[in-house]
């Protein structure tokens, strides 16, 4: 977890790229569940964010070995 918060930190590719695929994986959890509203109001929300984030993360540097 140390590691994780590090490279959030240090804006490593890794986990920040992370950070967006559960974002996106999650917006797309939120607008198929059929029972509450809310969480299908917010779904295209949650799921652009984390596309763009996923865009703005893959000019971040590579982690480093």
């Amino acid at each position: 977890m140390r590691a994780f918060l590090n490279g959030l930190a240090r804006f490593r590719r890794g986990p920040w790229e992370m950070l967006a695929s559960v974002l996106i994986g999650l917006g797309v959890v939120m607008l198929m569940q059929p029972y509450v509203l809310i969480l299908y109001t917010y779904s295209f929300a949650v799921t652009l964010t984390g596309t763009v984030l996923f865009l703005v993360v893959s000019h971040f540097p590579e982690d480093e070995a």
